[in-house]
């Protein structure tokens, strides 16, 4: 199983939380908590 980092920030701009994997190109997504956030960059992962 591979790990990857994810980093998690507030985006005001978006009002939701951003996860990006960065050693994955385009692998971004958003959630209105940062648990959503990180379901869904796991998910996508």
């Amino acid at each position: 199983m591979s790990k990857y980092e994810i980093i998690i920030y507030w985006s005001e701009a978006d009002k939701a939380f951003i996860a990006k994997v960065t050693e994955l190109s385009g692998c971004a997504t958003d959630g209105s908590t940062y648990r959503e956030a990180l379901a869904h960059a796991e998910i996508i992962i």
